[in-house]
């Protein structure tokens, strides 16, 4: 630890010029290989927070970077581009696409980043094999599950590939939104055992956000979004 992944200076964002302002952030930092713990209630401008960090909304002032690079001043292709390459996202819905097959779901993000490409078959020997090794890692049955389509898995099911398709390619920065919301008190427990060590073997930074506040002494630290946005707005 100790060296910059995410750094936010007075952030002001807003979703169009006349509505109030969502956020505003004097200060957000994290630190390379920490686990934080992001809570807030709804309407706190957690969803916000997050389209920032990973590029796809911009503030109107202020800047963000990741891994020591200024993603406010990269043009949207470029943004797209490097959140592709160092930024894995696990949904609260998981976003599962359902006409592809579980392995084709896990690998997706290989498809935009070649650099994610070339780190997965260097860790699996192939994209196949990688996304297999994960699965395997978050404790699925991939052979017993692998002809299954996708949305007639169950959602402890659904959420693991979603995180394996977070962490194929090891992405620096894995953000997770709202991940455990469907799940009972127990799984919750066995999914965060699972991404730790995962984060911890990939030696990636974790971002974990959600209203949940039995799950916070589980992380290195909390951050409580209302205590540094000074808008406190929907988000």
């Amino acid at each position: 630890m100790g060296q910059a992944m995410v750094r936010m200076r007075d952030i002001r964002f807003r979703w169009r010029p006349r509505d109030p302002l969502v956020l505003d952030i004097p200060v957000l930092d994290v630190e390379e290989g920490e686990r934080v713990f992001i809570k807030g209630p709804s309407g706190s401008g957690k969803t916000s927070l997050l389209n920032l960090l990973g590029g796809v909304a911009v503030p109107e002032a202020g800047a963000i970077s990741i891994r020591g690079t200024e993603i406010t001043g990269l043009r949207g292709s470029r943004r797209d581009a490097f959140r592709a390459d160092h930024v894995g996202f696990i949904f609260q819905m998981f976003n599962l696409v359902p006409y592809l097959s579980l392995i084709d779901n896990v690998v997706l993000p290989c498809r935009f980043s070649r650099s994610r490409c070339s780190r997965a078959v260097e860790r699996g020997g192939t994209l196949d094999g990688e996304a297999r090794r994960i699965l395997g890692h978050l404790e699925l049955d991939v052979d017993a599950l692998v002809s299954r389509p996708v949305t007639r898995l169950s959602m402890g099911q659904q959420q693991r590939v979603a995180a394996a398709r977070a962490l194929i390619g090891a992405p620096e920065l894995v953000i997770a939104d709202e991940p455990t919301s469907s799940l009972d008190a127990d799984m919750r427990r066995s999914f965060l055992r699972l991404l730790f060590r995962e984060i911890e073997e990939a030696g990636a930074t974790l971002l974990f956000v959600s209203h949940d506040a039995s799950l916070e002494d589980a992380f290195d630290h909390t951050v409580a979004l209302a205590a540094i946005n000074r808008a406190g707005m929907d988000g």
